[in-house]
Protein backbone atom coordinates (compact mmCIF):
# COMPACT_ATOMS: atom_id res chain seq x y z
CA UNK A 1 0.00 0.00 0.00
CA UNK A 2 1.52 3.49 -0.95
CA UNK A 3 1.32 5.58 2.14
CA UNK A 4 0.25 9.21 1.82
CA UNK A 5 3.35 10.75 1.39
CA UNK A 6 1.52 13.94 0.46
CA UNK A 7 1.04 17.13 1.00
CA UNK A 8 -1.37 16.62 4.17
CA UNK A 9 1.57 14.83 5.53
CA UNK A 10 3.77 17.54 5.39
CA UNK A 11 1.84 20.73 7.09
CA UNK A 12 5.20 22.34 7.65
CA UNK A 13 6.21 22.54 4.16
CA UNK A 14 2.89 23.86 3.24
CA UNK A 15 3.11 26.49 5.52
CA UNK A 16 6.54 28.14 4.76
CA UNK A 17 5.00 27.92 0.97
CA UNK A 18 2.02 30.50 2.01
CA UNK A 19 5.00 31.98 3.56
CA UNK A 20 7.37 32.44 0.70
CA UNK A 21 4.21 33.56 -1.87
CA UNK A 22 2.58 35.67 0.38
CA UNK A 23 5.80 38.11 0.26
CA UNK A 24 5.49 38.29 -3.61
CA UNK A 25 4.66 41.83 -5.28
CA UNK A 26 0.41 40.83 -5.94
CA UNK A 27 0.97 37.66 -4.68
CA UNK A 28 -0.51 34.47 -6.71
CA UNK A 29 -2.75 33.70 -3.13
CA UNK A 30 -4.83 37.23 -3.51
CA UNK A 31 -6.95 36.04 -6.58
CA UNK A 32 -7.22 32.38 -5.22
CA UNK A 33 -10.75 32.03 -3.09
CA UNK A 34 -9.37 29.21 -1.30
CA UNK A 35 -5.97 28.63 -1.47
CA UNK A 36 -5.18 25.64 0.75
CA UNK A 37 -5.68 23.03 -2.37
CA UNK A 38 -3.80 25.10 -4.15
CA UNK A 39 -1.34 24.91 -1.82
CA UNK A 40 -1.26 21.49 -1.16
CA UNK A 41 -1.15 20.46 -4.25
CA UNK A 42 1.67 22.97 -5.51
CA UNK A 43 3.87 21.68 -2.46
CA UNK A 44 3.40 18.14 -4.04
CA UNK A 45 4.50 19.58 -7.10
CA UNK A 46 7.66 20.83 -5.65
CA UNK A 47 8.57 17.59 -3.47
CA UNK A 48 6.72 14.54 -4.98
CA UNK A 49 6.56 10.85 -4.10
CA UNK A 50 10.25 9.54 -4.92
CA UNK A 51 10.76 6.18 -6.03
CA UNK A 52 14.14 4.62 -7.00
CA UNK A 53 15.67 7.59 -6.50
CA UNK A 54 13.45 8.95 -9.83
CA UNK A 55 11.51 12.43 -9.28
CA UNK A 56 8.51 12.71 -11.61
CA UNK A 57 6.66 14.63 -13.34
CA UNK A 58 3.47 15.88 -12.09
CA UNK A 59 0.38 17.92 -12.64
CA UNK A 60 -3.23 18.92 -11.33
CA UNK A 61 -5.68 21.48 -12.17
CA UNK A 62 -7.57 23.10 -9.42
CA UNK A 63 -10.48 24.05 -8.60
CA UNK A 64 -11.74 24.26 -12.07
CA UNK A 65 -15.11 26.34 -12.63
CA UNK A 66 -16.50 25.08 -15.84
CA UNK A 67 -17.38 21.91 -16.73
CA UNK A 68 -14.85 19.93 -19.14
CA UNK A 69 -16.82 20.31 -22.33
CA UNK A 70 -15.89 23.91 -22.15
CA UNK A 71 -12.78 23.58 -21.87
CA UNK A 72 -13.03 21.49 -25.12
CA UNK A 73 -14.66 23.69 -27.16
CA UNK A 74 -12.17 27.11 -26.12
CA UNK A 75 -8.70 25.17 -26.13
CA UNK A 76 -9.38 22.68 -29.09
CA UNK A 77 -8.60 19.59 -27.04
CA UNK A 78 -10.33 16.84 -26.55
CA UNK A 79 -10.56 15.48 -22.60
CA UNK A 80 -11.31 12.23 -21.41
CA UNK A 81 -11.78 11.41 -18.21
CA UNK A 82 -10.75 8.53 -15.55
CA UNK A 83 -12.62 7.77 -12.45
CA UNK A 84 -10.08 7.79 -9.41
CA UNK A 85 -13.03 7.57 -6.68
CA UNK A 86 -11.53 4.55 -5.12
CA UNK A 87 -8.27 6.03 -5.18
CA UNK A 88 -6.26 7.93 -2.08
CA UNK A 89 -5.00 11.25 -3.67
CA UNK A 90 -1.33 10.03 -2.95
CA UNK A 91 -2.17 7.38 -5.10
CA UNK A 92 -4.15 9.24 -7.71
CA UNK A 93 -1.57 11.62 -7.99
CA UNK A 94 0.62 8.93 -9.04
CA UNK A 95 -1.20 8.38 -12.72
CA UNK A 96 -0.60 12.53 -13.31
CA UNK A 97 2.30 13.32 -15.39
CA UNK A 98 1.97 16.84 -15.76
CA UNK A 99 1.90 16.65 -19.60
CA UNK A 100 -0.97 14.68 -20.61
CA UNK A 101 -2.65 13.71 -17.80
CA UNK A 102 -3.94 15.99 -14.76
CA UNK A 103 -5.51 15.14 -11.70
CA UNK A 104 -8.65 17.61 -10.91
CA UNK A 105 -8.32 18.98 -7.29
CA UNK A 106 -11.55 20.20 -5.37
CA UNK A 107 -11.96 21.96 -1.79
CA UNK A 108 -12.54 17.80 -0.30
CA UNK A 109 -9.56 16.30 -2.09
CA UNK A 110 -8.64 14.62 -5.86
CA UNK A 111 -11.96 14.05 -7.49
CA UNK A 112 -10.98 13.07 -11.26
CA UNK A 113 -8.44 12.07 -13.66
CA UNK A 114 -8.16 14.05 -16.66
CA UNK A 115 -6.31 12.91 -19.85
CA UNK A 116 -6.07 15.16 -22.54
CA UNK A 117 -5.27 13.85 -26.53
CA UNK A 118 -2.28 15.91 -26.96
CA UNK A 119 0.90 17.17 -24.96
CA UNK A 120 -0.46 20.37 -23.04
CA UNK A 121 3.01 20.45 -21.12
CA UNK A 122 3.96 23.67 -22.62
CA UNK A 123 3.81 26.95 -20.40
CA UNK A 124 1.26 28.38 -23.18
CA UNK A 125 -0.68 25.56 -22.60
CA UNK A 126 -1.13 25.92 -19.19
CA UNK A 127 -2.32 29.32 -19.60
CA UNK A 128 -4.77 28.34 -22.38
CA UNK A 129 -6.02 25.47 -20.22
CA UNK A 130 -6.10 27.71 -16.77
CA UNK A 131 -8.04 30.03 -18.77
CA UNK A 132 -10.81 28.01 -20.11
CA UNK A 133 -11.54 25.68 -17.09
CA UNK A 134 -11.46 29.02 -14.66
CA UNK A 135 -8.68 27.22 -12.74
CA UNK A 136 -5.43 27.31 -11.36
CA UNK A 137 -3.01 24.62 -13.54
CA UNK A 138 0.18 23.32 -11.41
CA UNK A 139 2.75 21.77 -12.97
CA UNK A 140 5.83 19.84 -12.23
CA UNK A 141 7.70 19.64 -16.16
CA UNK A 142 9.83 16.15 -16.83
CA UNK A 143 12.95 18.67 -17.12
CA UNK A 144 12.03 19.48 -12.84
CA UNK A 145 10.65 22.95 -13.59
CA UNK A 146 7.83 23.64 -11.47
CA UNK A 147 5.30 26.43 -12.15
CA UNK A 148 1.30 26.89 -12.21
CA UNK A 149 -1.35 29.27 -13.96
CA UNK A 150 -4.27 30.87 -13.23
CA UNK A 151 -5.50 34.37 -13.00
CA UNK A 152 -2.59 35.74 -11.68
CA UNK A 153 -0.54 34.55 -14.57
CA UNK A 154 2.43 32.71 -14.19
CA UNK A 155 4.63 31.44 -11.00
CA UNK A 156 7.64 29.77 -11.68
CA UNK A 157 10.05 28.40 -8.71
CA UNK A 158 13.46 29.20 -10.45
CA UNK A 159 16.35 28.36 -8.43
CA UNK A 160 14.91 28.36 -4.84
CA UNK A 161 12.89 31.22 -5.32
CA UNK A 162 9.21 32.22 -6.57
CA UNK A 163 9.17 34.47 -9.43
CA UNK A 164 5.51 35.82 -10.98
CA UNK A 165 5.13 36.60 -14.47
CA UNK A 166 1.70 39.15 -14.34
CA UNK A 167 -0.98 38.73 -16.87
CA UNK A 168 -0.80 40.75 -20.21
CA UNK A 169 -3.67 42.95 -19.30
CA UNK A 170 -1.88 44.12 -16.08
CA UNK A 171 1.19 45.99 -18.16
CA UNK A 172 -0.57 46.15 -21.72
CA UNK A 173 -3.70 47.21 -23.49
CA UNK A 174 -3.62 44.94 -26.28
CA UNK A 175 -6.85 47.13 -27.75
CA UNK A 176 -3.68 49.03 -28.85
CA UNK A 177 -1.82 46.93 -30.42
CA UNK A 178 -4.11 45.41 -33.46
CA UNK A 179 -3.97 46.13 -36.57
CA UNK A 180 -7.64 45.08 -37.74
CA UNK A 181 -10.97 45.04 -34.95
CA UNK A 182 -10.20 40.96 -35.91
CA UNK A 183 -6.38 40.38 -34.75
CA UNK A 184 -6.95 41.25 -31.47
CA UNK A 185 -6.99 37.19 -30.70
CA UNK A 186 -3.85 37.01 -33.27
CA UNK A 187 -1.81 39.29 -31.26
CA UNK A 188 -2.71 37.65 -28.11
CA UNK A 189 -1.91 34.66 -29.16
CA UNK A 190 1.61 36.38 -30.73
CA UNK A 191 1.87 37.53 -27.04
CA UNK A 192 1.55 33.91 -25.49
CA UNK A 193 4.42 32.31 -27.86
CA UNK A 194 7.05 35.49 -26.91
CA UNK A 195 6.29 34.90 -23.45
CA UNK A 196 5.32 31.55 -22.85
CA UNK A 197 7.57 29.77 -25.45
CA UNK A 198 10.42 31.96 -26.77
CA UNK A 199 11.00 34.17 -23.44
CA UNK A 200 10.61 31.31 -21.46
CA UNK A 201 13.56 29.56 -22.67
CA UNK A 202 15.74 32.37 -22.86
CA UNK A 203 15.34 32.80 -26.86
CA UNK A 204 15.70 36.12 -28.23
CA UNK A 205 13.40 37.40 -30.58
CA UNK A 206 11.38 39.92 -32.92
CA UNK A 207 8.47 39.87 -34.03
CA UNK A 208 6.40 42.37 -36.86
CA UNK A 209 2.91 42.59 -37.19
CA UNK A 210 1.77 44.54 -40.14
CA UNK A 211 -1.45 44.73 -42.66
CA UNK A 212 -0.63 41.76 -45.20
CA UNK A 213 3.01 41.07 -43.93
CA UNK A 214 3.89 44.29 -46.13
CA UNK A 215 7.23 46.40 -44.32
CA UNK A 216 7.56 49.94 -44.80
CA UNK A 217 10.80 50.95 -43.86
CA UNK A 218 14.19 49.69 -44.95
CA UNK A 219 15.37 46.79 -44.37
CA UNK A 220 17.73 43.62 -45.33
CA UNK A 221 15.74 40.11 -46.68
CA UNK A 222 18.62 37.56 -46.28
CA UNK A 223 16.17 34.87 -46.88
CA UNK A 224 13.48 33.25 -49.18
CA UNK A 225 9.83 33.24 -48.25
CA UNK A 226 9.16 30.99 -45.27
CA UNK A 227 6.05 27.95 -44.50
CA UNK A 228 3.11 29.45 -43.88
CA UNK A 229 2.67 29.05 -40.55
CA UNK A 230 -0.13 30.29 -38.50
CA UNK A 231 0.58 31.90 -35.28
CA UNK A 232 -3.51 30.58 -34.40
CA UNK A 233 -2.48 26.82 -35.33
CA UNK A 234 -0.69 25.19 -32.55
CA UNK A 235 1.18 22.38 -34.26
CA UNK A 236 2.96 25.23 -36.10
CA UNK A 237 4.72 26.75 -33.37
CA UNK A 238 7.15 24.07 -32.03
CA UNK A 239 8.70 24.22 -35.81
CA UNK A 240 8.17 28.20 -35.19
CA UNK A 241 10.06 28.63 -32.03
CA UNK A 242 13.00 25.94 -33.49
CA UNK A 243 13.89 28.25 -36.58
CA UNK A 244 13.64 31.19 -34.29
CA UNK A 245 16.44 30.00 -32.08
CA UNK A 246 18.73 29.55 -35.13
CA UNK A 247 19.28 32.73 -36.84
CA UNK A 248 18.84 36.63 -36.22
CA UNK A 249 16.39 39.26 -37.62
CA UNK A 250 13.00 40.21 -37.50
CA UNK A 251 9.92 37.28 -38.04
CA UNK A 252 7.23 38.82 -39.88
CA UNK A 253 3.34 38.41 -39.47
CA UNK A 254 0.61 39.71 -41.16
CA UNK A 255 -2.32 40.85 -39.21
CA UNK A 256 -3.96 36.86 -39.67
CA UNK A 257 -1.20 35.89 -38.04
CA UNK A 258 0.38 34.30 -41.00
CA UNK A 259 4.39 34.30 -40.90
CA UNK A 260 5.45 36.13 -43.81
CA UNK A 261 9.17 36.32 -43.95
CA UNK A 262 12.29 35.33 -41.59
CA UNK A 263 15.53 36.94 -40.75
CA UNK A 264 14.89 40.20 -42.00
CA UNK A 265 16.85 43.12 -40.90
CA UNK A 266 15.30 46.11 -39.37
CA UNK A 267 17.34 49.03 -40.42
CA UNK A 268 16.27 52.39 -38.49
CA UNK A 269 16.91 55.63 -40.86
CA UNK A 270 19.08 58.81 -39.70
CA UNK A 271 16.28 60.29 -38.94
CA UNK A 272 15.04 57.35 -36.80
CA UNK A 273 18.66 56.67 -34.89
CA UNK A 274 18.43 60.92 -33.88
CA UNK A 275 15.41 61.29 -32.59
CA UNK A 276 14.55 57.60 -30.91
CA UNK A 277 17.22 57.03 -28.09
CA UNK A 278 18.31 53.69 -27.34
CA UNK A 279 16.52 51.06 -25.05
CA UNK A 280 18.07 48.54 -23.46
CA UNK A 281 20.01 45.81 -25.68
CA UNK A 282 20.46 46.54 -29.37
CA UNK A 283 17.41 44.22 -30.71
CA UNK A 284 15.44 46.55 -28.66
CA UNK A 285 16.75 49.77 -30.11
CA UNK A 286 17.12 48.54 -33.57
CA UNK A 287 13.25 47.64 -33.39
CA UNK A 288 11.66 50.73 -31.42
CA UNK A 289 13.76 52.74 -34.39
CA UNK A 290 12.92 50.85 -37.17
CA UNK A 291 8.94 51.50 -35.89
CA UNK A 292 9.27 54.91 -35.68
CA UNK A 293 9.64 54.77 -39.59
CA UNK A 294 7.04 52.11 -40.20
CA UNK A 295 4.22 53.55 -37.60
CA UNK A 296 1.46 50.87 -39.05
CA UNK A 297 3.52 48.12 -37.96
CA UNK A 298 3.53 46.53 -34.57
CA UNK A 299 6.19 45.02 -32.73
CA UNK A 300 7.15 42.49 -30.12
CA UNK A 301 10.62 42.39 -28.70
CA UNK A 302 12.04 39.16 -26.68
CA UNK A 303 15.25 39.27 -24.41
CA UNK A 304 17.35 36.84 -24.17
CA UNK A 305 17.08 37.58 -20.62
CA UNK A 306 13.45 37.41 -20.91
CA UNK A 307 11.59 40.97 -20.76
CA UNK A 308 9.27 41.20 -23.64
CA UNK A 309 8.65 44.60 -25.54
CA UNK A 310 5.70 45.96 -27.42
CA UNK A 311 6.55 48.66 -29.81
CA UNK A 312 4.90 51.14 -32.22
CA UNK A 313 5.15 54.34 -33.82
CA UNK A 314 8.60 54.95 -32.19
CA UNK A 315 6.94 54.48 -28.61
CA UNK A 316 6.71 51.73 -26.08
CA UNK A 317 3.86 50.59 -25.42
CA UNK A 318 4.14 48.00 -22.61
CA UNK A 319 7.15 45.91 -20.88
CA UNK A 320 6.90 43.31 -18.97
CA UNK A 321 9.24 42.15 -16.10
CA UNK A 322 9.61 38.69 -16.64
CA UNK A 323 12.64 36.84 -15.72
CA UNK A 324 13.81 32.84 -15.67
CA UNK A 325 14.71 30.09 -17.41
CA UNK A 326 11.81 27.68 -17.29
CA UNK A 327 11.44 24.84 -19.93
Amino acid sequence: MIEAEGPTRRPGHVRRLQEELSELDRSPLHSIEDPGPFLEELSYAVRPRVHERRIPSFGAIVQAGLDSELWERDTGISVAHRGVEDLDDPVARLFADGVSSFVVRGRDGINDLVVFDRSVGSERDLTIVAEAARATVIQRHPSGVVRAAGAFGVLRLIGFDWQLEPPVARWLDIADCVIEPHSYEIMQDLLRFAIHDVAARHVGATFVISRDGVLNGSVERRFGRPPAFRIGRPSDLAPLYHVLGQMDGAAVFDHNGTLRELGVRLIPSPRAEEVVGAYRGTRHTSALRYSHDDPAARLIVVSEDGPVSVMRAGNRLGHSGMRGTPQ
